[in-house]
């Protein structure tokens, strides 16, 4: 079993972090957890335990559940619920429309992102939804406003099948950014 620093994080939140939202940091989540036994109980049990009893509001009872479970190995890096899932994001020197642009339109997304992608849903320019090539749905992709007239997008695909997938898909995507960012 790992054992863990009173400052280490998990879901990217520090021991400090927790406490100022809960009371409690990872140190001490983990030893109420274990004299819970929560090591027995489902995600979604732990969650409810730590609402219920624990008066956690209901983002905490999901950050602290998923803090345990990867102390506990039960979870690894980009696990979800649902499979795993990356995120990666860049900022670019392009207005957001036309950085949604260069993504909703088939033609010009095809000049950096050769693989086979469907958008399904579309909320111009704020966000798009797609579907895979191997026809999961599965990607969200977020433009934000940034200063000095640039953007950032963000994308998340998950119902990826494992850690190699989750490592390979962020490799793609890193890479499509980087091709997308030559061609601005």
């Amino acid at each position: 079993m790992k054992k863990i620093a009173i400052e280490e994080s998990y879901s990217g939140i520090s021991s400090s972090a927790v406490k100022k939202k809960t009371g409690k940091g990872w140190m001490e989540w983990i030893s109420i957890l274990d004299k819970e036994e929560a090591i027995k109980l489902p995600h979604k049990e732990i969650a409810i335990l730590l609402s219920e009893r624990y008066k956690v509001a209901d983002w905490w009872c999901q950050t602290v559940t998923v803090g345990y479970e990867k102390a506990k190995g039960r979870r690894k890096l980009n696990e979800k619920e649902s499979g795993f899932e990356i995120s990666v994001s860049k900022v670019l020197p392009i207005k957001m429309k036309a950085l949604f642009d260069l993504w909703n339109d088939d033609k010009k997304r095809r000049k950096w992102l050769t693989n086979n992608v469907i958008v399904h849903k579309s909320t111009p320019p704020k966000s798009l939804r797609m579907t895979w090539e191997d026809g999961v749905k599965a990607i969200s992709v977020n433009f934000y406003e940034k200063s000095g007239g640039k953007s950032q997008v963000t994308v998340q695909h998950g119902k990826l099948k494992d850690e190699n997938e989750a490592k390979q898909m962020k490799a793609l995507w890193q890479n499509s950014l980087g091709k997308l960012a030559l061609l601005i």
